[in-house]
């Protein structure tokens, strides 16, 4: 079983989200040609998408490199990486089966109507085995660790059906999709109650910067691509490159704020008519069944101009507080494309305000980096045992570090307080977890039921 899923998870998104989508599409009603042409543009976003974050970590990471080097800024904690968290959490006996597993308990929740998300991200589904395997190897449990993996599942499908109408609301052409992806979800508590605090401070309350704000107030300054050519200069200057590797740096980072915007529209161009056919499919043959929901990945809406802003002035902010902050131990440099992905669920939160996104994110990153510390031995169990196994260079922890690290999942506040009440706080605390996860799915079950009530009386 390992073995079939690490095969067909080893073709990648690029490869398995065409597959899902021509199967889907024909399923759904969509001729075969439609189908098979939306997923392949589903598809070519991906590959896209993944130039684009190799063409930042490639440019990116010597540069950054060079400043850690120059000024001596290395810390205990290597970062590894979200792909190779990725392959460690895939490549474990709770990795080999989570996508059956997953798939069952969401078929369940359809049933019973606590979700109204069909999670057809499946590359994603790694988040789930990461948290999974972490907890057995630390518990010597696959029992524990499978708890600890739906768990997370049930609450991320949780939050995906309480925030798809906002999602959906705030970004455009999105009716009828989700985002069930644990990495995201996870810092909707936090965006809520940091967003609520702002609002009742007074001054702070009243800036209302966004992407469209920036421009009138800062001109071509104020534009992701000239903000990408400055702080690719400013790294460059602080990595003292010589002038023309300072400029090209500058311009790579302005492309990769101006491509992803681009690219991510290809994604959008492909779900369109899978999306309206499900629509269509969902009236016309199931009652109660309004308010169903695809989930997708986050890379749908990266391309937001805030995400890209505030995600590119975090970088340098996050490396400088990672260093000084009092017993952190990682410093995120290959996990740093992945920052992008803190936001999709923060925006319709802070309806796009660059300043309240910006404080969320520097909050949650600095929380973020010490989560990654305290699950470093736990992750680097898992680390070892796979590179045993497979050989996979790209999962060794290098010479000179204890442990190693991603910034995705590990600083996620669904991965540390998940891995803590399974492991540390014995029966109690999956006690509690269960408790919790029941009142969410009560709640989410509540909402369902009062949202298709109010659908039937109005037609």
């Amino acid at each position: 079983m390992e073995q079939v899923f690490s095969y067909i998870l080893g073709l990648g998104a690029p490869v398995m989200m065409p597959i899902i989508f021509t199967i889907l599409g024909v399923c759904i009603g969509v001729k075969l040609g439609k189908a098979l042409k939306s997923g392949l543009l589903v598809g070519v976003g991906f590959v896209g998408l993944s130039i684009v974050t190799a063409l930042l970590t490639s440019a990116l990471g010597p540069a950054l490199n060079n400043v850690v080097d120059v000024y001596h800024l290395q810390l205990g904690v290597f970062d590894m990486g979200w792909p190779a968290a990725a392959s460690i959490a895939y490549n474990t006996s709770v990795g080999a089966f989570i996508i059956p597993v997953c798939l069952g308990i969401n078929l369940l929740m359809l049933l019973t109507r606590t979700t109204r998300t069909v999670n057809i991200d499946l590359w994603n589904y790694w988040h789930f085995a990461f948290i999974g395997a972490i907890v057995y190897f630390v518990s010597d449990s696959i029992l524990w660790g499978f708890f600890a993996a739906v768990i997370c599942y049930i609450l991320t499908l949780v939050i995906a059906d309480m925030t798809s109408k906002q999602f959906q609301g705030f970004y455009e052409k999105m009716d009828g999709i989700s985002i069930p992806q644990p990495f995201c979800a996870g810092f909707v508590p936090f965006a809520l109650a940091i967003n609520k605090m702002l609002d009742k401070i007074p001054g702070v309350n009243k800036i209302q910067i966004d992407a469209e704000g920036l421009k009138k107030r800062f001109g071509l300054l104020g534009e992701p691509l000239f903000l990408g050519v400055i702080v690719g200069c400013l790294v460059g200057v602080l990595a003292r490159y010589e002038l023309p590797k300072i400029l090209m740096l500058g311009v790579q980072m302005g492309a990769v704020m101006e491509l992803i915007p681009r690219i991510t529209g290809l994604f959008i161009e492909g779900l369109m008519p899978i999306s309206d056919a499900t629509r269509q499919l969902i009236a016309r043959k199931f009652k109660n069944a309004s308010g169903l929901n695809i989930g997708m990945s986050p890379a749908l809406v990266i391309g937001h101009p805030a995400t890209l802003v505030v995600s590119l002035l975090l970088i340098p902010v996050i490396i400088f507080l990672s260093v000084i902050l009092p017993g952190n131990e990682f410093l995120p440099l290959a996990s740093l494309a992945g920052m992008f992905y803190l936001f999709p669920l923060v925006l319709p939160i802070t309806k796009g305000n660059v300043f309240k996104t910006f404080v969320i994110g520097l909050v949650v990153l600095v929380i973020g980096v010490y989560f990654v510390t305290n699950l470093a031995p736990a992750f680097s169990l898992a680390a070892k045992d796979v590179y045993a196994t497979t050989q996979d260079a790209a999962v060794k922890i290098p010479e000179g570090f204890d442990y190693a690290a991603s910034l995705d999942f590990a600083s996620s506040p669904f991965a540390w307080v998940i891995y803590h009440l399974v492991v540390s706080v014995k029966y109690a605390g999956p006690a509690l977890l269960v408790l919790f996860t029941g009142f969410m799915v009560w709640l989410n079950y509540r909402r369902i039921r009062k949202q298709s009530g109010a659908v039937e009386q109005k037609a």
